[in-house]
């Protein structure tokens, strides 16, 4: 049986961040939420039953409101066995010189600086648990993409990851970089079944925690079977 687990889960209010709740939820854990959006948090803890979920809501790239929402979660639950960085945005203007400045200020907050953030507050209570800290990256930081600032965000995300599963080897924790294709996200317009789904990203983030700790999944890339 698997032990259950205290997990924070950041950018929870929808897509992946839902989508991963529910499944760990599902597996027998318990979840604290953050977002900004505290109606849908508020639908989520609802759904989830307040027995296995709580919500925080709060602006990811404000620092001293990450360190309340990890307070409050080790308050709420005792500990803190994992920590997903989740919280996530793109730009709608491609490229560089035709870029806009505005987004990529936007974009940085949230792809690198509240990574930054959400890894300081976290850490010091992973380390307690020999915890577990997830992020989403992406395929785009995988591999160059003409003139795709998102992409560079992404490369960001992905070196961190690994950068951060050998810091935190010296204690025992394990750091795990999740790397999806295109995934039908409330970012795109269009859904598409062929596209990887929320869930799907929620079943690699709940197999990299269900491993036996002596195994760390330092990183899962994951593409759609079929890109016609």
């Amino acid at each position: 049986m698997m032990t259950e687990k205290v997990i924070l889960i950041t950018g929870a209010s929808s897509g992946i961040g839902a989508a991963s709740a529910k499944k760990l939820v599902a597996d027998g854990h318990k979840v604290a939420l953050t977002a900004r959006r505290e109606d849908k948090l508020s639908e989520l803890v609802s759904e989830l039953g307040a027995d296995n979920a709580v919500a925080f809501p709060a602006d990811a790239t404000d620092y001293q409101a990450q360190c309340h929402v990890v307070e409050k979660t080790v308050a709420h639950y005792g500990r803190l066995d994992a920590a997903f960085a989740n919280a996530g945005t793109g730009v709608s203007t491609p490229g560089t010189e035709d870029g806009n400045v505005e987004e990529w200020d936007a974009l940085i907050d949230i792809n690198v600086k509240a990574l930054l953030y959400t890894a300081k507050a976290t850490l010091p209570h992973l380390r307690k648990t020999e915890g577990h800290f997830l992020l989403t990256s992406s395929a785009a930081g995988r591999r160059p993409i003409k003139g795709s600032i998102y992409g560079a965000s992404k490369w960001f995300a992905y070196g961190f990851g690994q950068n951060l599963a050998e810091e935190m080897e010296a204690w025992k924790g394990r750091c795990t970089t999740i790397c999806p294709g295109v995934v039908n996200t409330p970012f795109f317009d269009e859904p598409k079944d062929t596209k990887i789904q929320p869930e799907d990203v929620a079943d690699a983030v709940s197999h990299a925690i269900a491993a036996p700790h002596r195994t760390n999944i330092r990183e899962v890339y994951m593409m759609p079977t079929y890109t016609g």
